[in-house]
């Protein structure tokens, strides 16, 4: 019903416009009698952009276009209408009066309906097009008219409905538009003003999918910006018109959870970050999200197994593509195949073209080197032309003496040698050659060789089953083989020159050792003495002679002691030397040599089986400074310290386990660590840092752990006899010299293979050396030079060790072939001391 009054009251108003009086436009007249409303113009999207002068003049050029423009017409028009407008008024008047006292809901009979209809088509004549339209409304559609009180009564009920239900107003709207009749500006005539207003009450165009407003973007229209731009302003874009879209409110995380518990829906919506709205997927958007998760075709209705569609038929037509006739030159023959005809005739007649070709024979033998020049590439030389490399066949040897006619006479064999030649195997892998040397007086005289076709054969096979290959070489510059070192410049301190020589020795100088002070220099010779010199000046301070060859000789690392082991024949000395320290180190080094005479109790089973006696020195050797004297039944070859001082280790000449020995000086106690040793030891060392030994074999370097009794590991050198061996400082790293002129180092942490292996000497290596303050360490020979290396040992464990040569030293002499034996480096500064098979000790600096 709320429709229905509505329509009517529209209805209604359309008519009461009619008895008021139209307004004439100042340049179109009103000559057909159309009414303008009188409601204020309504704001329109469409009319925005257009003011309303330009308006007028287009609408202006499309009267003109449709025959308006004459004035003459518009004044005939305007006296046509009037008479038309004072017939029309009494109609119009009593028409109102039947349309108001009617009820058009009551009215079943057929004169009500006929009388309706006469009467709208009596002011159909008079009426404009926009009143016309709404008159046609009211006729399509089933509404009710009341009395003039109710219509009024109706008026106000609709003004109220139309403020409170938005939803009855679109209704109408639909409705009417429905049953509107769209007009044109051609039934408006010259009055622009109606069809002004006409454009105003039309529906706007509902952007549908076959319109073109389906594929504008969306509301937004920032595009790929991203959205977080625009956290900070109040906006989050622009329309289409560029008319900011403001940011909608958001709720806090409390309020979305409500939101979403009330909402039966939020498992399918999705948020449009663009918009910032949430948007409901409809069951087909699920389903094509449903299909991609699952890998499937998005699209439900696509089938993947359609049959094949033949586009081309592979059936051959059978019916011709045209169906003209065939021409009257197909029946012709060809002058120019005549021609053609002719010619091979002529040839056959001449004998140029025979029936069949005679076969072609191969050659019998085959020369394998004439298109050797065209199995290889095209190079280019240096000038730029372009060649074939050529493939050489192997040259054949030249003739030598042996193969003349009248050759030397130290060339012609002996009786013997022809004997032997005679009983050999007629072989040529036994036989250095496959004829004797003879001499003949001319050349004349000389006879037919008999192997002269078997050699002739034997070079054929050589140049058939030679390889035609071409040798491909790099040009490789022999600098860029070099590995990329630094500069030594930029490696020091390191010793580079000679600074000092120490003479006195008469014999060679097996061993030298520099106290921790570094102030003295004690060296071990074959002339039986030991000498202590004043490393910095070069004077001798002090001499021992032990009647025998010395062959080691150490000080004791503890620098609270001043005392130094000295391997002499068959025995071990400890000896304080008196005069280079203050008489409190003095007295604490005596009273720990001597308190092992003072300890009675034996607490070792196995003292009685070794072949070890401490005993107390002479007193000629006690004034000396002898305190102690380890004896043993074989010479003693090495002597290593603890890095406390209060343990030695000593090697001696045997082979087993007896050979390696560990003496507690302070209790004056030895024990053997090892039952049995494989092969002879050459050298001993302790590490470090850790509770470890390592001995030193031929072949292999084994390191045991002291504290735990076992084996960790096996260094293997890969050399055929080893002379000495060196732990670094911070105990990780290791090298190893030996005879055949090698030097491994050895990462400890890596392999027990060789990290890298060098061989510089000429000659067999006798000592390597540690610096135990700078990043170097040394190699002496017995080809009389010393070799010194930067070896920088860094914490990163990824980053492998720096090893760079810096310095050959040479100085030594070199005497019965043999050169430098020993090494050392200063405890403190970075010289180098070595002495040699010469009887001299020189520093390094």
């Amino acid at each position: 019903m709320a429709v229905k009054n509505k329509v009517a009251s529209k209805n209604k108003r359309s008519l009461a416009n009619r008895d008021e009086p139209a307004e004439k436009p100042d340049v179109f007249p009103t000559a057909q009698g159309i009414d303008v409303p009188s409601e204020p113009e309504q704001s329109s999207d469409e009319d925005d952009d257009v003011e309303e002068g330009d308006f007028d003049e287009i609408l202006k050029e499309m009267a003109e276009d449709q025959g308006f423009s004459s004035a003459d017409e518009e004044i005939e028009n305007e006296n046509e209408l009037d008479d038309d407008d004072s017939e029309g008024e009494d109609d119009n008047d009593g028409n109102d009066s039947e349309i108001h006292s009617s009820d058009i809901e009551g009215a079943s009979s057929e004169e009500g309906e006929e009388a309706d209809s006469e009467d709208i088509e009596s002011d159909n004549d008079d009426i404009s097009p926009l009143e016309r339209t709404n008159s046609r409304l009211t006729d399509g559609q089933e509404t009710a008219v009341d009395s003039d009180d109710a219509s009024e009564a109706e008026a106000k009920d609709e003004d109220e409905e139309d403020e409170e239900e938005g939803e009855d107003e679109d209704e109408a709207s639909k409705l009417a538009n429905e049953g509107m009749e769209k007009l044109t500006i051609r039934d408006f005539g010259s009055d622009l003003s109606g069809w002004k207003e006409y454009r105003k009450t039309l529906p706007q165009i509902d952007a549908g999918y076959a319109s073109d407003s389906s594929t504008e973007e969306p509301a937004n229209t920032i595009g790929s910006v991203p959205i977080e731009w625009y956290e900070d302003y109040s906006h989050i874009g622009y329309d289409l018109d560029g008319k900011r879209i403001m940011r909608p409110a958001t709720a806090d995380e409390l309020d979305k959870f409500l939101d979403n518990m009330d909402n039966p829906d939020v498992f399918r919506t999705a948020r449009d970050e663009i918009n910032q709205k949430d948007v409901k997927l409809s069951e087909e958007e699920i389903d094509i999200i449903r299909r991609i998760h699952g890998g499937d075709i998005p699209d439900a209705n696509y089938n993947p197994y359609e049959d094949t569609v033949e586009w081309f038929t592979s059936q051959t037509m059978v019916t011709p593509l045209s169906g003209a006739m065939p021409s009257k030159r197909g029946f012709i023959p060809s002058k120019w195949e005549h021609k053609r005809i002719m010619k091979i005739v002529r040839a056959i007649r001449q004998g140029r073209i025979t029936r069949s070709k005679p076969k072609s024979t191969k050659p019998k033998y085959y020369d394998v080197w004439e298109k050797a020049e065209q199995l290889g590439e095209k190079i280019k030389t240096l000038e730029g032309s372009a060649r074939r490399p050529r493939l050489p066949a192997p040259r054949a040897a030249l003739p030598a003496h042996e193969e003349s006619y009248h050759p030397p006479p130290e060339y012609l064999p002996t009786e013997k040698e022809k004997e032997q030649w005679e009983n050999q195997i007629q072989d040529s892998n036994y036989r250095k050659r496959s004829f004797l040397p003879q001499d003949f007086g001319s050349l004349r005289a000389v006879p037919g060789y008999d192997r002269f076709i078997q050699e002739r054969f034997q070079r054929c096979l050589d140049l058939y089953l030679a390889p035609r290959m071409m040798k491909k070489t790099t040009n490789l510059n022999a600098e860029e083989l070099i590995p990329r070192l630094p500069d030594p410049r930029d490696l020091r301190p390191f010793p580079s020159a000679e600074a000092l020589m120490y003479v006195g020795h008469t014999g060679r100088v097996r061993s030298i050792s520099v106290d921790p002070t570094g102030l003295w220099l004690l060296s071990g010779s074959d002339d039986g003495t030991v000498r202590m010199w004043e490393l910095v000046t070069g004077r001798c301070s002090g001499m021992w002679d032990l009647k025998e060859v010395v062959y080691m000789v150490s000080w004791n690392p503890n620098p609270d002691m001043c005392m130094f082991a000295a391997a002499v024949g068959g025995r071990v000395v400890l000896v304080t030397p008196t005069g280079i320290c203050d008489d409190q180190k003095q007295l604490v080094s005596e009273e720990f040599v001597r308190a092992g005479f003072t300890n009675t109790g034996n607490d070792d089973e196995d003292d009685g089986s070794l072949p070890v006696s401490w005993d107390m020195p002479t007193s000629a050797e006690q004034a000396s400074g002898i305190r102690v004297s380890v004896a043993m039944h074989k010479t003693v070859k090495s002597v290593a310290w603890h890095r406390r001082g209060d343990y030695m280790a000593s090697l001696t000449a045997e082979e087993g386990g007896s050979s390696v020995l560990i003496h507690q000086v302070g209790k004056h106690k030895s024990q053997r660590p090892f039952r049995k040793l494989k092969g002879a030891v050459q050298a001993i060392k302790f590490h470090p840092t850790r509770p470890w030994f390592l001995v030193t074999t031929q072949r292999y370097v084994r390191i045991y752990n002291l504290m735990q009794q076992m084996l960790i590991k096996t260094l293997q050198p890969g050399v055929k006899w080893i002379s000495s061996v060196d732990v670094h400082p911070q105990g990780d790293n290791v090298i190893v010299g030996s005879y055949d002129k090698k030097l491994s180092w050895f990462d400890l942490d890596l392999s027990v293979k060789p990290y890298k292996s060098i061989r510089y000497h000429k000659q067999a290596i006798r000592q390597v050396q540690f610096s135990r303050r700078f990043p170097l360490f040394a190699t002496v020979s017995d080809d009389g030079t010393i070799q010194v290396y930067h070896g920088m040992v860094y914490q990163d464990l990824n980053q492998n060790p720096l090893i760079v040569p810096l310095k050959i030293l040479r100085g030594h002499e070199i005497r019965n072939s043999l050169g430098v034996l020993d090494c050392v480096f200063h405890p403190i500064q970075p010289w180098l001391l070595s002495s040699g098979a010469d009887g001299t000790i020189r520093l390094w600096t």
